[in-house]
């Protein structure tokens, strides 16, 4: 007989405001596995990779949705951590529900047995462990109340990852026309969010810090804001800089500094303390831009404030004097509002430098940034663009985005390869637009299980630069000169995901381009063809 307190955590979950579940087939988990995939509110997905699993789940929970991911104990718990961590550092509502042995079998060398409490700390906003014994009143009290707790601190912000362990004895199947039935009458936690404000003293304080100040803004990673967008256009008419990432989301902001990596590589040092802000405001996570953190680092801004309504914030620039306890679009509306604007040289000299950055020759003309350009060039509108680490977001970066209906995504929390396709996949179930993702042949093959399952969106488009190895490795420094450079570093390899698409049945086209593309590079890349929505996902290799 199935135990009522373990089928209720649904219904809470449900209750409050979780309609996705990604479920991964065991033994042990069978109890949460049959409450999910039953209940009428919830979609459940079935994915057998808890690697895989829980990257989607995290694509899913990247539409500010809480989204529970659910697993057997033993070692496919750990499988969690990479996308669990990511989770932690880009402040996504992933639910984490794990189940375990009973706490006398764990260190008893059972099968599929090992310490699950705390597992994931300290990637997770908060741990618990229900009781293995739900028998008594209070017990039940504490299973309900932390399911509620959990999802509330998954909830606020900053937003994270929550870990719930779940001890389970047997049975774990319900008996032959057994009922599963949920409680409507189970305690709900609900939780009342408020905004911050800051008084009139405060922005007196603050505006005091402005006068004559050379003035930088610097957006993190950040969902697209349109609101926080037309404030920062205030903010450029009054002659504020502002420079954004292409992972900022704010490339609809007119007049943006998007290519700081390129001529801050590039730029004298004279120029370079004539940049030097007198204030630097900074918002969102981390930034892409190697040449800017350490153009910020050496020519530290005499007063740095972050924005950010809650949570530890990192000095990352090592100039850091004050944070301001609000949200990015309060601050930036009330500030553009107060702030009369001054100092149009100091903008100016930032605008000539970003233009002049179109123009620096050295630039190497590779034939897979011109790809990764025209390929920008050429999304559609109101699509989404997901972006892999390594080169592809990098040269995604150096080239832009000037379209102002797409928004972008990247696992920039920690930058890893390992679950770059199965979040966009993720992302890509819950939404009926276009999905691009540009990714290289590494972190295409190490998540090639990202398609082993029965729900691949026909919406994907998935872009992969085939280099045949870590082509990053040629250009760093170090191992660039070392004998071991392609067998460790690059590690050569042959493969093609022609097999990949055929096997997962995605349409596949491929083509081959060499040194810089001629002009009719639509064609050359097949790009009216792949970007056709035809109801069919499709990969579209591009060797390089």
């Amino acid at each position: 007989m199935l135990i009522k307190p373990i089928i209720n955590i649904a219904e809470i979950c449900a209750r409050k405001g979780v309609q996705n579940a990604i479920l991964s087939p065991g033994s042990r988990c069978a109890p949460l596995i049959i409450a999910f995939a039953r209940h009428p509110k919830i979609e459940t997905k079935s994915i057998t990779d808890e690697r895989v699993a829980a990257f989607i789940g995290l694509g899913m929970a990247l539409h500010n949705k809480p989204t529970v991911i659910v697993c057997t104990s033993g070692t496919a718990t750990l499988n969690y951590a990479p996308a669990i961590t990511e989770a932690y550092y880009q402040n996504i509502p992933l639910i984490v529900l794990t189940a375990d042995r009973p706490p006398e079998w764990v260190e008893q060398q059972d099968g599929q047995t090992i310490c699950q409490s705390n597992l994931y700390k300290p990637h997770v906003k908060a741990s618990y462990d229900l009781p293995v014994d739900t028998s008594q009143a209070d017990s039940v009290w504490q299973v309900e109340r932390t399911i509620s707790d959990a999802i509330n601190i998954a909830m606020t912000a900053p937003q994270g990852p929550v870990h719930i362990n779940v001890p389970l004895r047997e049975p774990f199947y319900p008996e032959s026309g057994e009922l599963v039935e949920f409680d409507s009458t189970i305690k709900i936690i609900e939780q009342i969010e408020s905004d911050s404000f800051l008084t009139e003293l405060q922005w007196n304080e603050l505006l005091a810090e402005v006068n004559a100040k050379q003035i930088v803004i610097v957006a993190g990673q950040s969902s697209k804001n349109t609101t926080l967008i037309k404030c920062l256009n205030r903010l450029c008419k009054k002659n504020v800089t502002i420079i954004g990432d292409i992972i900022s989301n704010i490339h609809p902001v007119k007049h943006l500094i998007q290519h700081s990596e390129v001529f801050l590589a590039h730029i004298d040092e004279n120029l370079k303390k004539a940049l030097r802000p007198d204030l630097l405001i900074t918002f969102g996570k981390s930034i892409i831009s190697k040449h800017l953190k350490l153009y910020l680092r050496k020519y530290k801004a005499a007063n740095h404030w972050h924005i950010q309504s809650s949570g530890a914030v990192p000095d990352t620039y090592q100039s850091l004097t004050k944070i301001v306890r609000v949200s990015p679009s309060y601050f930036f509306r009330e500030f553009s509002q107060r702030f009369n604007g001054h100092q149009q040289g100091y903008y100016e000299s930032w605008q000539q430098a970003e233009e002049a950055s179109k123009e620096i020759s050295t630039i190497p003309k590779l034939s897979e940034f011109e790809a990764v350009k025209m390929i920008i060039s050429f999304l559609p509108d109101n699509s989404f663009l997901h972006l892999g680490n390594s080169m592809p977001v990098r040269y995604a970066n150096i080239v832009g985005l000037t379209n102002s209906s797409i928004e972008v995504f990247s696992n920039r929390g920690t930058s890893g390869i390992d679950g770059c396709m199965s979040t966009a996949v993720g992302y890509t179930l819950l939404t009926p637009k276009l999905n691009t993702l540009i990714i290289g042949d590494m972190a295409f093959f190490y998540d090639r299980n990202a398609l082993w399952h029965q729900h691949v969106p026909p919406n994907l488009r998935i872009v992969v630069l085939n280099n045949h190895g870590g082509g990053i490795f040629k250009k760093i420094k170090g191992p660039s000169q070392l004998p071991e450079l392609n067998q460790f570093f690059v590690t050569e390899q042959p493969l093609s995901a022609k097999l990949t698409a055929h096997e997962f049945g995605l349409d596949y086209i491929s083509c081959s381009v060499q040194g810089k593309l001629a002009r009719k590079s639509v064609e050359e890349l097949h790009l009216d063809v792949f970007f056709v929505d035809d109801g069919k996902a499709k990969i579209l290799e591009i060797f390089v």
